[in-house]
């Protein structure tokens, strides 16, 4: 799984979750369609399921994402020898956030972009879907700005206090601190 780099390679995402089952490989398929070819993108979490989330994988599929390389899988694969040198690691749920991660080889640049487990949401079929499509929205969003970034001309400094904007999105929207400027 090594992976030399130089400066004009894809950048290294990984997407990191308790279970791997929802979240983070929704996000992981988004930036590896929208990312066109600027990313490699990964998911993994702290104790991965034993698959993708059914309805994440009936989502993507219905999305046009390729879910033929989705599985779950150990945050451990990133953290060894041979794992890719990362550029930027992503918690997307709280529990994740609030764990010791494992040493990522590259020193990447971190951010936490929670968002609701759908996994957890109660009710019919129909809500159930309803919170997998939410969550597909808030990661596409986040995404979406991620993209956007200058960050070929903005330091070190300014690109980490944009991530953590972006991961302050309430809905879709940039949260504001009491004074109306972005937080």
């Amino acid at each position: 799984m090594s992976q030399q780099k130089t400066s004009e390679d894809k950048k290294n995402v990984l997407f990191l979750c308790t279970g791997n089952s929802a979240r983070s490989i929704i996000a992981e398929a988004i930036l590896a369609r929208e990312g066109l070819g600027r990313f490699n993108s990964y998911s993994a979490g702290s104790q991965p399921k034993d698959a993708p989330h059914p309805f994440a994988l009936d989502l993507l599929k219905k999305s046009g994402h390729d879910v033929s390389g989705l599985r779950s899988k150990s945050w451990d694969e990133f953290a060894g020898e041979d794992a890719p040198e990362l550029d930027f690691v992503f918690t997307v749920c709280d529990n994740a956030a609030g764990e010791t991660c494992p040493y990522w080889p590259g020193q990447p640049m971190t951010a936490h972009w929670g968002v609701p487990d759908p996994a957890a949401a109660e009710g019919t079929e129909a809500e159930k879907r309803l919170a997998f499509a939410e969550t597909y929205r808030m990661m596409f969003n986040r995404i979406s700005i991620f993209l956007n970034l200058p960050m070929s001309s903005i330091d070190a400094m300014t690109l980490k206090r944009q991530l953590e904007t972006i991961g302050a999105m309430d809905d879709g929207v940039v949260a504001q601190n009491e004074s109306g400027s972005a937080a």
